[in-house]
């Protein structure tokens, strides 16, 4: 499909790579040398990847792990879009969502201000992490996606990489406190789609056609 022109004209070309949070920086290695050795972090399909933004990760989702494992293995750092009983987990859970570059969103009404702020930060070259899904399946399979990953990837223009992460949902069901059980951890990512709008708003039927596409490549990846 071809690419919209959306954000063509305010997207960061060039320049020096834009900096990592510091937490980012102090975490991603050690906490990648613990899922390897610990929980048998094996990743596919890296090549599909961007070799840097403006992009989409569009993932299925069980868990917190789901977004830990994606912060390492991706090299740029992400800002996920999360919601609320995620931003505010714990008291510490704003802070560091802030300084991450994470984006509330409201999944009870449409939150134009978050799609406003992710399209700023794709704007700025940045990698953008959604869980199409929304809240967190708790039967261990993929659940239908909700049409807010079609718009922001309609209204940005910029590619969507399909994730599948595996072993997320046998680490932590059932598990009190949030600890998970030892369990092989894996992550595939498929090619990069672009999709193009059927005009600045696009229409409903292209988002519900968008939002099938990125579903069932998650899914294939999942098999």
């Amino acid at each position: 499909m071809a690419r919209s022109t959306a954000l063509r004209a305010k997207l960061r070309v060039g320049g020096e790579p834009l900096p990592s949070p510091l937490l980012h920086r102090a975490l991603r290695r050690p906490v990648g040398a613990l899922l390897d050795r610990f929980f048998e972090l094996r990743v596919e399909g890296l090549e599909h990847l961007p070799h840097a933004g403006p992009y989409i990760v569009a993932a299925n989702h069980h868990n917190y792990l789901d977004g830990i494992v994606l912060g390492v293995v991706v090299p740029e750092p992400i800002a996920f879009l999360v919601m609320p009983r995620v931003w505010r987990a714990t008291p510490l859970h704003p802070l560091l969502h802030r300084h991450l570059g994470s984006i509330p969103l409201n999944l009870e009404r449409p939150d134009v201000g978050a799609l406003r702020r992710a399209l700023h930060a794709l704007a700025l070259g940045r990698v953008i992490g959604i869980f199409p899904e929304g809240p967190f399946s708790v039967c261990g399979r993929l659940e239908r996606g909700l049409p807010g990953v079609a718009l922001l990837a309609l209204r940005s223009g910029v590619p969507v990489v399909p994730a599948a992460v595996r072993g997320t949902y046998e680490a932590l069901v059932g598990r009190r406190g949030y600890i998970p059980r030892l369990h092989p951890l894996g992550v595939r990512f498929g090619p990069a789609r672009h999709f193009s709008s059927d005009g600045v708003r696009a229409r409903r039927s292209t988002r519900a056609r968008v939002t099938e596409r990125i579903m069932d490549d998650i899914a294939g990846l999942l098999r």
